[in-house]
C-alpha cells in the first residue's frame, strides 16, 4: 500500500500529466489514463502488456471486481484516496489510474484495404476536439488517424480523457507531413473539408481508400499548402448556423465516408 504523499510513485505521475509533461512523455513513451472504461478497453483491445501499472484505491479495486475484471493480469499498486487525489488531474477521482506505454507504430507498416479510411489532422490544436474525434474514428472504423507536425498532443491528459478508451483501438501517427502521407498512399482520394467548398461531402462517389483532412480549428487550411492534388468537400447545411465545432462536422464526414464505404 502506497500511503505517503512523497512517494516517487506520485513524482513519476505528475511528471507525465504536468503542464510540461509532453516532453517526459516522449522520452519516456509513456502516458497516463483514468478510469474503469480505459481498463476495460484495454482488455477488449487485448492491450493489458501496454499497461506498466495500475493503481487503485480501495474503491478503485472494488469497481473494477465487481466488473469482472482480473485483476491479476495487470500490475497493480494499491494506494491511499489521499495519493490518488495527489496523483490525479480530476476533482473527482475514480480510484483508478494507469501509466501505460505510447505505441510507436510506423507510417510504412500501415496497409490499407481498398476500403479503408483514414483522417488526417492538420495543426488541430484543441485536445477536447482532438479526444472526441479519436473516440468517432473508433466508433465509425476509421483505420488511423495522423497528426502534422505542431498538432496537439495525442496522449496529453485531455486528449486521453475524451478519447474514453478508444486510443486502444485506432492506430495513432504523430507528427507526420501531409507530403510524406500523400507519398504513402499516392492512389487514396484525398477530401479536405472546407467552407469555401463547393462539393457536398453526399455528392461524392467514394471508389476506393480515403483520406479526409481536417484544419486548424480557426485558420483550415488551404488545399495549396498541402503540396497534393486534393479535392475540398463541403458539408451541406439547411439551417441558418454558419459553421460547426471541427469534432461534430469531423463526425459528420466520418459518418457520411464510412456509410459510402459499407455500401
Amino acid at each position: 500500500m502506497i500511503e505517503s504523499l512523497h512517494s516517487p510513485h506520485i513524482v513519476r505521475v505528475k511528471a507525465l500529466i504536468s503542464s510540461k509533461g509532453a516532453k517526459e512523455r516522449r522520452e519516456s513513451a509513456r502516458y497516463v489514463a483514468e478510469g474503469a472504461q480505459f481498463v476495460r478497453e484495454a482488455i477488449k483491445a487485448k492491450a493489458i502488456d501496454q499497461v506498466d501499472v495500475l493503481y487503485l484505491t480501495a474503491s478503485g479495486r472494488s469497481r473494477l471486481e465487481n466488473d469482472q475484471i482480473d485483476l491479476a493480469k495487470f500490475k497493480c499498486e494499491d494506494v491511499t484516496d489521499a495519493v490518488m487525489k495527489a496523483m490525479s488531474e480530476t476533482i473527482s477521482p475514480q480510484g483508478i489510474l494507469a501509466i501505460c506505454k505510447i505505441p510507436n507504430p510506423q507510417l510504412e507498416s500501415l496497409k490499407l484495404s481498398g476500403k479503408s479510411i483514414l483522417l488526417y489532422l492538420h495543426e488541430i490544436q484543441d485536445p477536447g476536439n482532438a479526444g472526441t474525434i479519436l473516440r468517432t474514428a473508433d466508433a465509425m472504423g476509421i483505420s488511423a488517424v495522423i497528426t502534422s507536425p505542431d498538432s496537439v498532443d495525442m496522449y496529453s491528459p485531455k486528449v486521453v480523457r475524451s478519447t474514453a478508451g478508444s486510443l486502444w483501438n485506432v492506430a495513432v501517427y504523430e507528427g507526420i507531413s501531409f507530403d510524406r502521407v500523400a507519398a504513402q498512399f499516392p492512389s487514396a482520394q484525398k477530401l479536405l473539408l472546407s467552407s469555401h467548398a463547393r462539393t457536398s461531402i453526399t455528392e461524392l462517389s467514394i471508389p476506393g481508400d480515403c483520406i479526409a483532412i481536417f484544419g486548424n480549428e480557426a485558420r483550415g487550411v488551404d488545399a495549396a499548402t498541402l503540396g497534393a492534388s486534393v479535392t475540398e468537400v463541403t458539408i451541406p447545411m439547411a439551417g441558418r448556423a454558419e459553421s460547426l465545432n471541427l469534432s461534430a462536422a469531423a463526425s459528420i464526414v466520418m459518418f457520411t465516408l464510412s456509410s459510402k464505404v459499407a455500401g
